[in-house]
């Protein structure tokens, strides 16, 4: 099936709503949607040769400032899912944002839309601190101009 992605070319990740995902109301817990698009985004950076050791070699990550998510509709029991995640918006020193798309693709609903803003830090610090070259063309490689696309 042909996913209808918002933009794009999105990187994708698989996953499985498991039996401990599963909460009170019967449905994927609203928190692991959260995981996953954390996993999604570790995942895209991995790719893009920017990983945990990197990051420590570098002395500098990207933490989460900023999350807006749009829960849109339920994932259940047993259900296969594709998150969808595009950079926009580097300001090429400090903050970047990344777009989050879940979509079901047994029937082709979008779960959830999420944008999330990333600043860079020194790891040794915690501190704000401006991208290293290597982040500017790791990142550089997948970010998307959404105004052209």
């Amino acid at each position: 099936m042909c996913l209808e992605w918002d933009w794009p070319a999105p990187f994708q990740s698989k996953f499985q709503a498991s039996a401990e995902q599963i909460d009170e109301l019967n449905h994927v817990n609203n928190a692991v949607y959260v995981q996953w698009m954390e996993d999604c985004a570790w995942q895209h950076s991995q790719s893009l040769g920017l990983d945990v050791k990197r990051y420590q070699e570098l002395d500098r990550g990207m933490a989460i400032v900023r999350h807006e998510i749009d829960y849109l509709a339920s994932a259940y029991l047993g259900e296969e899912l594709c998150m969808g995640t595009w950079i926009v918006t580097p300001d090429n020193r400090l903050k970047m944002d990344r777009l989050f798309q879940l979509i079901r693709p047994a029937d082709g609903a979008t779960l959830l839309r999420a944008r999330t803003t990333f600043v860079c830090v020194q790891l040794t610090t915690g501190r704000p601190k401006r991208m290293p070259e290597e982040f500017l063309a790791g990142y550089g490689k997948a970010w998307r101009d959404l105004d052209k696309d």
